[in-house]
């Protein structure tokens, strides 16, 4: 069976809610998913799964959250070859440059993203929901 890693970050709770449905998304693909908040996650963490998925609004000037996210993913980046990486999101102004911004620093890692990351504007709608579904199968 697949393991999942669900690593999220949410100030409001929409990315709360997207990390839930790429979680429902992987289990209902026969995944084991757990979802963590982001300052429960490491370096040693990655080699417990076969997957991970990392949420993050867009924060500022449509950048990754920086005072817990980003300090958590620049730790983790460098050792997630190998693995299947997806992306999500939630943002209320912008056009989601800070999501390509983020999928062109993994491409330039080797990161291997199973698709174009999810975003939600603001509450994530059932469209949203669906696409982290999908994510969340991609990812097993």
């Amino acid at each position: 069976m697949s393991k999942v890693a669900v690593v999220y970050y949410s100030g409001t709770g929409n990315t709360e809610a997207m990390a839930n449905a790429v979680a429902d998304g992987a289990r209902n693909a026969g995944a084991e998913a757990d979802v963590v908040v982001c300052d429960s996650f490491s370096t040693g963490n990655v080699a417990e799964y076969d997957a991970i998925a990392f949420g993050c609004p867009a924060m500022g000037n449509e950048v990754l959250e920086e005072g817990v996210f980003e300090p958590m993913f620049a730790e983790v980046e460098g050792n997630l070859a190998g693995k299947k990486v997806g992306l999500f999101g939630s943002y209320g102004w912008g056009d989601g440059t800070w999501m390509r911004d983020w999928e062109d620093r993994c491409r330039q890692d080797g990161i291997d993203l199973v698709q174009d990351g999810v975003m939600a504007n603001n509450e994530p709608d059932e469209s949203a929901i669906a696409e982290c579904n999908a994510l969340g199968a991609a990812l097993v």
